[in-house]
C-alpha cells in the first residue's frame, strides 16, 4: 500500500498494538495464522484526531431541528413551528446563523409561530440562544425583551438542554463516536461543559471502545479537579481502560464572531463602538491558569478576537502554562510569532473559515488583524491542531482538511487563498500531536492508531477530500471501523 515514505506498495506488520515492521510488499513471510487486511490499493495514514468537540451536544443534534438553512428570523420561526415536540415537552432547534439576516430574532415573532410550547433555538456558534416566552418562563428568566440570551446565560441553557437521561445520552454519544470512526478518527478532545470524568467512567464501564478521549475541565470544576488530583494525561479513575484520559483546563475568555461578541480591537459595524466582550478579564485568567498549571493541568484558552488572543498569549507568557489557544480566528500580526516562541499550539477549526467567510467579510471588514490565518501561523512556526468544534461544524476531519487546503466548500473561489496550507501539513494537524516536530508518522515502534483510505488523499480536490471514503480505522491495531 502507498505510504508517506514512498508510493510503492508496502506491508505494515502490527503486533502488541504497535507497528513492528514495514517492508516492500511481499518481502516479509508470515505464518498462515496471521490475520491480513488487504488494502486493495488504499492509502494508509496515521489515525485522525478532532482536537475540539462538544460531544454530547454533537450527539444530541440528531434529535434537534436543523436551522442552518434558515435565511431569516421569520423563516427560522416557521421551521420551529413545525418542529417535533420532544419527550420533555420542548422544541429545540440548532444551527441558525443570524449575523446577516435582514430581520432580528425576536421573542414575539417566535411566540406567534410556536405558541405555548417552550421553544429554544441555538445559534450555530452556541454563544447565543433565542427563546420564546414559554421557554424563558420555564428556565426562570423574565419573559421580556428580545428573548435572545448571549454568552454565560446562553451556555447555561445549552448545559440544561444537554442533561438528558444518561442511558439515552450515552447511546447517542456511542453512535456519534462510531460515526466518527468511519471517518478515520481514532481520538478527540471532548470539551462538553460538564464534570466529564463521571460520564466517561460510566461509558467505559458500559463498554465504550470506539475512540480515545481527552476530556476538558471548566472553571467551575477547577477547584474540585485540583483537590482530587486530576492531572492532564491521567486515565479515568477506577477504570482498567486507558482510552479515556484527563485533558486540559478549558476557559472561554471572549465571545464569538457569529454572535458579534468576540473581543476585537476595532468595533463591529453599526454598533456605536461595540468591540465585543472579554467574558474572563485578564487578571482572572492569570489566576485560573496559575491554579491549573500548579495542579498539573494543561490549559486550553478560547480566544477568537485579536484582543482576546493577545491577552491569552500574555497569560501563557506570565504563567508558564502549557497548552493551546482554541480558535485563534483573528490575530494581530505581532502575535503570530508568539505562538511558537511560547510553545502554545493553535487549536483551530478550518471549516469555520469557509462557513464564516461572508460574516467575516461584513463584521470584521474594519479589523486590521488577520482573519483565520492558517498559513501565516504555520510560516511563523506555530504548531497547528485541527478540530471541528462540533456541533458548530461537522465532526469530520476531512471537512477540516479540505477547508484548510482549498479554502472553500462550494463553487466559489477560495477565500483568502494565501492562507491555505499544503495537504501534508493539514494531515499532520489532524493527528494526535498536531503539526509540530513530534507529529505522528508511520514507522516501527509507533502506536498502531491508523486509518486506511480507499484513495490517495494527496491528489484529491476539495470535493474528493470531503467525500473521502475510509476503508478501515484501528486503535492499537484493533479495528474500530471496517467498510
Amino acid at each position: 500500500m502507498p505510504l508517506p515514505l514512498g508510493d510503492d506498495p508496502h506491508d505494515v506488520v502490527l503486533a502488541g498494538g504497535q507497528i513492528v515492521d514495514i517492508a516492500p510488499a511481499g518481502a516479509l513471510k508470515h505464518p498462515a495464522s496471521v490475520a491480513v487486511l488487504d488494502a486493495d490499493g488504499g492509502w494508509l495514514m496515521p489515525g485522525l484526531w478532532d482536537h475540539h468537540v462538544h460531544l454530547t451536544q454533537w450527539a444530541l443534534r440528531a434529535a434537534r431541528e436543523p436551522l442552518d438553512h434558515a435565511r431569516s428570523a421569520a423563516e427560522a420561526a416557521r421551521i420551529m413551528a413545525a418542529a417535533p415536540i420532544l419527550a420533555d415537552g420542548r422544541r429545540v432547534g440548532t444551527g441558525y446563523r443570524d449575523a446577516l439576516w435582514a430581520d432580528e430574532p425576536e421573542r414575539l415573532l417566535l411566540d406567534a409561530a410556536t405558541g405555548d410550547v417552550p421553544t429554544y433555538l441555538i445559534n450555530a456558534d452556541v454563544h447565543s440562544v433565542w427563546l420564546n416566552t414559554a421557554a424563558l418562563r420555564r428556565e426562570g428568566h423574565d419573559p421580556f425583551g428580545s428573548g435572545v440570551l448571549r454568552e454565560l446565560p446562553a451556555f447555561e441553557i445549552s448545559r440544561r438542554l444537554n442533561l438528558v437521561d444518561p442511558d439515552r445520552g450515552d447511546a447517542l454519544v456511542d453512535a456519534a463516536a462510531r460515526g466518527a470512526a468511519t471517518r478515520g478518527i481514532v481520538g478527540l478532545v471532548d470539551l462538553d461543559m460538564a464534570w466529564n470524568e463521571d460520564a466517561w467512567a460510566r461509558r467505559l464501564a458500559a463498554g465504550f471502545d470506539a475512540l480515545r478521549i481527552r476530556f476538558g475541565i471548566y472553571p467551575a470544576d477547577l477547584p474540585r479537579a485540583v483537590a482530587e488530583g486530576l492531572r492532564t494525561g491521567d486515565a479515568v479513575r477506577g477504570s482498567a481502560s486507558d482510552l479515556v484520559r484527563v485533558g486540559p483546563f478549558k476557559v472561554i475568555t471572549d465571545g464569538s464572531l457569529g454572535t458579534r461578541t468576540a473581543a476585537c480591537s476595532h468595533p463591529y459595524p453599526g454598533t456605536h463602538g461595540d468591540h465585543g466582550v472579554m467574558t474572563v478579564p485578564p487578571e482572572e485568567l492569570l489566576e485560573l491558569m496559575n491554579v491549573a498549571t500548579a495542579g498539573g493541568l494543561e490549559s486550553a484558552v478560547h480566544a477568537i478576537g485579536d484582543v482576546a488572543n493577545s491577552h491569552a498569549l500574555d497569560a501563557f507568557a506570565r504563567t508558564g502554562a502549557v497548552g493551546t489557544i482554541e480558535h485563534a480566528q483573528l490575530l494581530a500580526h505581532a502575535d503570530l510569532h508568539r505562538f511558537a516562541r511560547l510553545g502554545v499550539a493553535a487549536s483551530v477549526q478550518p471549516a469555520h473559515a469557509v462557513d464564516d467567510r461572508d460574516i467575516a467579510e461584513h463584521e470584521w471588514a474594519a479589523q486590521t488583524a488577520l482573519a483565520y490565518p492558517l498559513r501565516a501561523l504555520a510560516d511563523a512556526g506555530a504548531e497547528l491542531r485541527f478540530g471541528s468544534d462540533a456541533p458548530v461544524s461537522a465532526l469530520d476531519p476531512w471537512t477540516a482538511i479540505a477547508a484548510a487546503v482549498y479554502r472553500t466548500n462550494d463553487d466559489r473561489p477560495a477565500w483568502h487563498p494565501e492562507q491555505s496550507v499544503p495537504f501534508e501539513l493539514a494531515r499532520a494537524a489532524s493527528t494526535e500531536r498536531g503539526s509540530g516536530p513530534d507529529a505522528v508518522g508511520i514507522e516501527p515502534g509507533a502506536v498502531a492508531d491508523l486509518a486506511l483510505c480507499e484513495a490517495d488523499p494527496r491528489v484529491a480536490d476539495g470535493a474528493g477530500l470531503r467525500g473521502m471514503r475510509v476503508a478501515a480505522t484501528m486503535i492499537a491495531g484493533r479495528l474500530t471501523h471496517r467498510a
